[in-house]
């Protein structure tokens, strides 16, 4: 599926829409480069999800954890990890296996340590716009990302 949205507003509302369809336990990939707009979905996703917070990206923790209701997110951002093993230091496997939504920016630093996505959303820059293509792996997830 692709999309253009024409403002950084557009971006949060795309967030948003993912926080109403997708399942509580959820691993969702974010590709593009510096300026893309990642955070800015995961922005609106949280937001969504009833963050009254900031929402900054975790270039330097590598994690930021929000506890909404009864439900976990999870928000990486794998920039500047010097290495995929790195990973296995911040106990990426129990954060994998909760119930809960894990969306890692950057993923393709952590390749060989991380599983699948079940979602894999990459953002561009078109002159002024951005370009969303996504990619559901699973049929539950195609149907109701038809929604989107």
């Amino acid at each position: 599926m692709q999309r253009y949205l024409q403002s950084a507003e557009a971006t949060e509302q795309f967030g948003a829409a993912l926080w109403r369809l997708l399942p509580p336990k959820c691993l969702v990939f974010l590709h593009g480069d510096l300026g893309a707009g990642k955070t800015t979905l995961v922005r609106g996703f949280l937001q969504a999800a009833g963050h009254a917070g900031a929402v900054k990206s975790p270039t330097y923790t590598l994690v930021e954890e929000y506890r909404i209701g009864d439900r976990k997110i999870y928000h990486f951002d794998l920039y500047r990890l010097a290495d995929p093993e790195e990973l296995e230091w911040i106990g990426i496997r129990d954060y994998l296996d909760e119930e809960s939504v894990c969306i890692v920016e950057w993923p393709e630093m952590g390749e060989g340590m991380l599983p699948a996505a079940d979602v894999s959303i990459r953002l561009s820059v078109q002159d002024a716009d951005r370009l969303i293509d996504m990619e559901v792996f699973s049929d539950e997830l195609k149907l109701l990302c038809t929604r989107l």
